[in-house]
C-alpha cells in the first residue's frame, strides 16, 4: 500500500500531456473514471468501458482531471445530446448517456455510497431498480439563470462546470418550453431598454439572476428579477413588455440581493405586478408557491416519490404522522386524508405560513404545522400529551440534523420513511439509525433525467 501511494505522488504528468485510458465506471458527479499507472483521472463525458485518447487539464497530488482529445472505442449506451452544450455547462452530465443506463447509474449511486458509510447490514439491503419518469425531456418547472454581458448582449445562461464563466443558453430540452421562452422575451426586453445587468468584477450593474417557474397544472408562470439594488431602472417599460409579449406571465417579483454572493436569493422580496403566488397541483390537491417556496423539479414526478412514500408508511387511519421538514407542507398535505392528524415542523416562517394556507385551501383540517426544528419541537409537542405513530423525512442535501437523529432513535416511531435527495448523506444517516431500525427497502427514484441527481425513499422498521 506505502509501495502504490509513492508510485501515485512520483508520477510526472503535466497539463496538456495525452494518454490512452480506459473509462471503468462514473462518478458520483457523472465524470468518467480511468486509472493512469495506478493514479485516478476524472473525465466529463467519457463513459464506462469506453477507451479515449486523454488531455490532462489539471494536476492534482493524488488524481488528474482530463478531457476527451479523441474517442477510440465508443460504448453502445452512448447517445447523441440534444442540448449543444451539455459538454459544458453544468447540470446535464448524462444527457449524453441512454436513459436506461443512467436508471442504472443511479442505482449505482446508492449502492456505491452504501459500501463506503457502511450502514448495519447493507450488503444485504434491498436496493430495488430506480424508477423512471415518464418524460425524459420537457419536465423541469422551474429555471434560475445568471444574467451577464457576452460580447456587448445581455446573455442568460448557466455557468461551466467549476468556473463562472456563463453559457448563454437559447434553448433547453430540459426544460418546460414556456419557462425558456420567458427567459428569452425577458433577456431581448433588458437588453432593448439598456437596463444594466451585473457585473462580478466591479459588482455594478441592476439584474443578476432571473428564476422563472411555470405550473404544470396550470400554465401560470412567475418571473422573479433578482437584483443588486432595490432600483429598478425602466420598471415601467419592463413591466409593459412582459404583459403585452408574456400574458402567462401572472406573477412578477423582484429579490434584491445585493453584492458578490454565491447565494440566488437575497432576503428583500419586492411585489412588482399581477399576483405573489402560482398555483401548482400535486395528489388531487392545490398548492399556493411564493416565489421562494421550495417544490420538487419535475411535478410529475413528485407524484411518483410521494406514493413512494405512502407506500413505504403503510399509513392508516388512526396514525399521527410527523412531517419533519415539512416546506410548504406538499408531502403532509398529500397524505392527511389517509391519516388521523398530520403535525409539521419547518424553520422557516414563510414555509409554514404558506403550509397553513394551502391546507385552508384545500379545506384540510387535520393538519398543524409550527416553526422550529424538528428536534426541539417534538419534544414539546410530547411534553403536551401528543402520540406519534408515523414520520416523514425529507432533509436537505445535508441530511438529517444529529440532534433529530438523537431523537428519532429516542421516540422510535413504528412507521418511519426517509425520502432523501443525497445519497452520501443518507447512507451516513444510516449508520446511525440502523442502530435501531432495519432497513427493508431503498426504492431510487428519477426525478431528474439527464444530471446525476437522484431521490431515493427509505422504508424503515423497528428491530425485533
Amino acid at each position: 500500500m506505502v509501495q502504490s501511494r509513492q508510485r501515485q505522488q512520483n508520477i510526472e504528468v503535466q497539463v496538456g500531456d495525452r494518454f490512452p485510458l480506459t473509462i471503468r465506471r462514473l462518478g458520483v458527479n457523472g465524470q468518467g473514471i480511468g486509472y493512469f499507472k495506478h493514479k485516478v483521472c476524472f473525465v466529463p463525458g467519457a463513459l464506462p468501458h469506453e477507451v479515449v485518447v486523454a488531455e490532462v487539464t489539471r494536476v492534482h497530488p493524488r488524481f488528474l482531471e482530463a478531457k476527451i482529445h479523441r474517442l477510440r472505442k465508443t460504448s453502445r449506451d452512448r447517445v447523441e445530446p440534444r442540448d449543444s452544450y451539455a459538454d459544458v455547462a453544468g447540470g446535464f452530465e448524462l444527457e449524453n448517456l441512454a436513459y436506461p443506463a443512467q436508471l442504472r447509474f443511479k442505482r449505482q449511486v446508492v449502492l456505491d455510497s452504501l459500501e463506503k458509510f457502511k450502514p448495519y447490514g447493507y450488503r444485504n439491503y434491498d436496493v430495488r431498480p430506480t424508477i423512471a419518469a415518464p418524460h425524459e425531456y420537457g419536465y423541469r418547472n422551474k429555471a434560475s439563470f445568471q444574467v451577464r454581458m457576452i460580447d456587448g448582449h445581455v446573455a442568460a445562461g448557466l455557468y461551466k462546470a467549476n468556473s463562472h464563466d456563463l453559457v448563454d443558453i437559447q434553448e433547453c430540452a430540459v426544460q418546460m418550453p414556456n419557462t425558456m421562452k420567458v427567459i428569452r422575451t425577458v433577456v431581448q426586453a433588458i437588453e432593448d431598454l439598456q437596463i444594466p445587468v451585473y457585473d462580478e468584477e466591479r459588482n455594478s450593474g441592476i439584474i443578476k439572476t432571473l428564476v422563472v417557474r411555470e405550473s404544470a397544472a396550470t400554465g401560470e408562470v412567475q418571473l422573479t428579477l433578482i437584483t443588486n439594488t432595490s432600483k429598478l431602472p425602466h420598471k415601467r417599460q419592463l413591466l409593459e413588455a412582459i404583459q403585452e409579449q408574456l400574458p402567462k406571465v401572472v406573477s412578477v417579483m423582484q429579490n434584491v440581493n445585493p453584492g458578490d454572493t454565491p447565494l440566488i436569493w437575497g432576503e428583500q422580496m419586492i411585489h412588482l405586478a399581477g399576483q405573489e403566488y402560482i398555483t401548482e397541483s400535486l395528489m388531487g390537491l392545490d398548492f399556493r408557491l411564493s416565489a421562494r417556496s421550495f417544490l420538487q423539479l419535475n411535478p410529475e414526478q413528485t407524484e411518483t416519490l410521494y406514493e413512494e412514500a405512502a407506500k413505504a408508511l403503510e399509513l392508516s387511519p388512526d396514525d399521527t404522522l410527523i412531517d419533519a421538514y415539512a416546506g410548504i407542507g406538499t408531502i403532509g398535505l398529500s397524505l392527511a386524508n389517509r391519516v388521523k392528524e398530520v403535525w409539521g415542523m419547518e424553520t422557516i416562517p414563510e414555509a409554514v405560513a404558506d403550509a397553513k394556507q394551502n391546507a385552508n385551501l384545500n379545506g384540510i383540517t387535520n393538519a398543524h404545522y409550527e416553526v422550529g426544528s424538528a428536534e426541539d419541537v417534538i419534544p414539546q409537542w410530547r411534553k403536551e400529551g401528543h402520540h406519534f405513530d408515523a414520520l416523514v423525512v425529507d432533509p436537505p442535501r445535508t441530511g438529517l440534523d444529529n440532534d433529530l437523529i438523537e431523537q428519532i432513535i429516542k421516540e422510535r416511531p413504528a412507521k418511519f420513511a426517509y425520502v432523501s435527495c443525497n445519497m452520501a448523506s443518507l447512507a451516513r444517516n444510516l449508520g446511525r439509525l440502523t442502530s435501531v431500525y432495519h432497513v427493508d427497502y431503498i426504492q431510487p427514484v428519477d426525478m431528474m433525467p439527464q444530471t446525476t441527481r437522484c431521490e431515493a425513499v427509505v422504508k424503515l422498521s423497528i428491530r425485533k
